[in-house]
């Protein structure tokens, strides 16, 4: 096979989004933008909730779901309560000398690539990339593109997208 039919293969996204943080937030605000600088979704953390409480809004400050964490978890569990109430999870597998394995249940989708470097991609049980995450090139900031494949999918996105950036700080803060 030569190189122009394996381009033919490549998938291109429907359309991306684009993450930053603020820093030094009392608050653990996130920013999703669209290809516009647009807000698209937002999400906020008390600093001062037991259970690291985190809403998402769209665009239109509509509530896209909830994300809290269990207090005292060996596995680093989070769970995920979407707008029309479907729940789903996500924790960390310990002791795994060469990578960390974060398992995502009750959804049936599984995550391939370097999750603590925010480069992977969503992968549903049907084994088609759902999106991919990935740090932008040349950033001040943490700033990530994430590009949805599937759209139907994009709030479960976004919400697994949070959820990892919570794990990863904690983690760091540990």
């Amino acid at each position: 096979m030569n190189n122009d039919s394996e381009e033919c293969l490549i998938q291109q996204p429907i359309h991306s989004l684009f993450v930053s943080s603020k820093l030094f937030s009392m608050h653990r605000k996130t920013i999703i933008t669209d290809e516009l600088g647009n807000v698209a979704y937002r999400s906020e953390t008390s600093a001062w909730t037991m259970h690291d409480r985190t809403r998402i809004y769209d665009a239109q400050g509509q509530f896209v779901c909830e994300i809290t964490k269990k207090i005292f978890s060996i596995h680093e569990r989070h769970f995920v309560t979407m707008a029309d109430g479907f729940k789903f999870e996500l924790s960390n597998e310990l002791w795994h000398v060469y990578k960390d394995i974060t398992n995502i249940e009750g959804i049936g989708w599984v995550l391939k690539g370097n999750i603590w470097n925010l480069n992977f991609v969503l992968i549903d049980n049907d084994g088609s990339e759902i999106a991919r995450i990935h740090q932008k090139m040349f950033s001040i900031h943490d700033q990530y593109t994430i590009d949805i494949y599937k759209t139907e999918y994009e709030k479960y996105v976004i919400a697994i997208l949070i959820t990892l950036k919570h794990m990863i700080a904690d983690r760091e803060r540990s």
